[in-house]
């Protein structure tokens, strides 16, 4: 039977060969894919696999032209729509359970990355604290397939003991052979990536309690008051989750120390004149006597000042503080419990 010729459609020439072949691939569909797919090695399927599921959706027209010989069963499809949900689908039709899962967490996320690279992605002192109870050999298999700049950083975190443990561990270390290396990936696949992607969904009121901290006063007590109507569970929530400019009271000397290098000192008088006492004396403790003495001269010197002006010196502390603790460079307390947090 002759094939009746088809038009180029001017979508053909904006993709490329591996994405007009994802698009074929993808109208071909199960039963006609499937003995392709067979013949592909793993490399190819994951680079196939990263295009299809970035193609959206293409028009019957490319898909007719890309299929010609299709022509009178491609000529009633309106379309066809890549994802990431499709190209699953149509992987597990064709490949078994664990090349298909191993092929779809390499493509979601960014370029196509691999467990190394998602590892090389996790915060420095999270990793180590989960690598801190594996076997130091274990700890140098996996730090020897990062990026040598997290690596260091991820040896920065550990114990001091455990990290000199495993640099003589990599300087001892051969060729790791191929089913080691597939069993740890496999353990930090179902153990530490799946844990980890649990503790990354974040409580909506941790974000709605930063929100209402970033807020002036007024503001954030009426909003909570009018939350408190109509929902005094999550009005509660949020306020158990905030970080005041009085829970700095809380802080360990050591860390309000810090905070008082950081800060810009105009900004930490305004924000002081307005404290509470303790929090003054706090401060006040943690500067030597000159610098105690010429930061109440400059409270003294401002005269009277705008309560509101006040409050958003405090709240400029509160994110400096919020920002050491992330990088770890000072405790918090955190509000919700008697104990105390590295954050």
């Amino acid at each position: 039977m002759m094939m009746t010729p088809v038009a180029e459609p001017p979508e053909y020439k904006r993709l490329n060969q591996r994405e007009r072949a994802a698009a074929l691939m993808l109208a071909l569909g199960q039963e006609h894919g499937a003995p392709i797919w067979e013949q592909l090695s793993i490399d190819e399927v994951k680079e196939l696999s990263q295009s299809m599921s970035q193609l959206g959706r293409i028009p019957s027209s490319l898909v007719e032209y890309l299929l010609n010989q299709f022509q009178a069963e491609m000529s009633s499809m309106s379309s066809c729509h890549g994802s990431y949900e499709t190209t699953e689908r149509l992987l597990n039709s064709v490949l078994d359970a664990d090349r298909v899962k191993e092929i779809m967490e390499d493509i979601r996320g960014p370029s196509g990355r691999t467990m190394w690279d998602k590892l090389s992605n996790v915060n420095e002192g999270v990793l180590a604290g989960y690598l801190r109870n594996e076997y130091p050999q274990t700890i140098a298999v996996i730090l020897s397939k990062l990026r040598s700049d997290h690596a260091a950083r991820v040896l920065g975190a550990l114990p001091r003991d455990i990290a000199v443990d495993v640099v003589q561990r990599m300087l001892r270390m051969e060729t790791v052979q191929k089913e080691v290396l597939a069993q740890v990936e496999a353990t930090l696949r179902t153990e530490f990536m799946a844990n980890f992607a649990r503790a990354q969904r974040r409580d909506p009121h941790e974000a709605m309690a930063e929100i209402f901290n970033a807020m002036d006063r007024s503001t954030e007590e009426s909003m909570l008051s009018a939350l408190d109507a109509r929902s005094p569970d999550a009005a509660d929530r949020i306020r158990s989750l905030m970080f005041t400019f009085e829970d700095l009271g809380g802080l360990l000397p050591a860390s309000i120390a810090v905070i008082v290098r950081q800060a810009d000192k105009r900004q930490m008088a305004l924000a002081l004149k307005g404290a509470p006492e303790n929090i003054r004396s706090l401060f006040f403790s943690t500067m030597t006597e000159r610098s105690a003495k010429l930061l109440r001269e400059d409270m003294a010197s401002m005269g009277p000042v705008r309560a509101r002006d006040c409050e958003e010196a405090q709240s400029a502390l509160v994110r400096l503080a919020k920002n050491l603790a992330d990088m770890g460079e000072i405790v918090l307390v955190d509000p919700k419990s008697d104990d105390t947090m590295i954050v």
